[in-house]
């Protein structure tokens, strides 16, 4: 079956700027103790080797995702642009907008589409000014996303802002109750609120979940494998990590949960694909 990996960081240009690449030692602190030894492909930053690692594991495509945080490091939508350009086929580009400036970020959205952009990252507590998912200046652009049908990722789990009261689902569960239309995926799952956030998902159907690194072998792996085999078969998305996880070894421990191997195809494959809409345009 094909497969799509919701979050991959290739080490390239402005992507090695950022902690995970600026700060080895704390990112194969975290990859060991999730259990899996680090990358060679992040040890030294190399795409090629980045590139037989999503071969080894039958990844098809990788989505890459732009960053607009003096938190963690920015990426630029343009570097996102040019390696997805120069890998045609292999990846697909999300952007991302800064947050705090309505006026920017609608002029970011109309490029970002305009240039073949997939959906659109924000990542509200990881901001230069940190935000909580609800802050009603983000709502300007909830609501341009929702009314164009244009999907939006957030971070809003693990290291999502300055403390844990910024990952806390009470924020996101008021957005997606605001904007019922929106699709939200939550990258990192929400984690550590596992509990919380699955009870926000089982309310609220526009939300999708990638627990990514934060599913492997962590405090509430069971609760999160429960609800891909069960109400949120069709919202589960199946993503990496990379480089905080390899990209090979993930996928190999991945295909081992006891997942119904109908739900496995949806999570690896289907709903990536529909929530950034590539199943529209196979459609048409």
């Amino acid at each position: 079956m094909p497969v799509i990996d919701f979050r991959v960081r290739p080490p390239f240009r402005d992507f090695l700027g950022m902690v995970m690449y600026g700060q080895p030692e704390r990112r194969d602190r975290f990859t060991r103790q999730l259990g899996f030894e680090p990358s060679r492909a992040a040890t030294e930053q190399s795409v090629d080797l980045m590139l037989a690692e999503m071969d080894r594991a039958g990844i098809d495509i990788g989505v890459v995702i732009g960053r607009n945080s003096g938190l963690l490091g920015s990426v630029a939508n343009e570097t996102v642009l040019d390696f997805v350009g120069a890998h045609p086929g292999r990846f697909l580009a999300v952007a991302s907008i800064d947050a705090t400036n309505r006026k920017a970020a609608s002029a970011a959205i109309d490029r970002a589409m305009a240039d073949g952009f997939r959906a659109i990252n924000i990542e509200p507590g990881a901001c230069a000014i940190p935000m909580q998912p609800d802050d009603r200046r983000l709502y300007p652009i909830y609501a341009r996303c929702e009314d164009e049908r244009i999907p939006v990722i957030m971070m809003t789990g693990g290291n999502a802002g300055p403390d844990l009261s910024y990952s806390m689902p009470v924020a996101l569960d008021r957005v997606l109750a605001d904007f019922p239309s929106l699709k939200v995926a939550s990258s990192h799952g929400g984690w550590p609120w596992v509990t919380e956030i699955l009870h926000v998902a089982f309310r609220r159907p526009n939300l999708y979940l990638s627990p990514d690194m934060y599913l492997v072998n962590m405090p509430g792996m069971a609760d999160y494998v429960a609800a891909a085999n069960g109400f949120l078969a069709d919202r589960f998305l199946y993503a990496s990590s990379f480089p905080f996880c390899p990209i090979d070894s993930y996928a190999a421990w991945f295909r081992t949960l006891p997942i119904r191997p109908e739900n496995m195809e949806r999570i690896m494959y289907g709903n990536a694909a529909a929530f950034l809409g590539l199943t529209d345009e196979a459609s048409a």
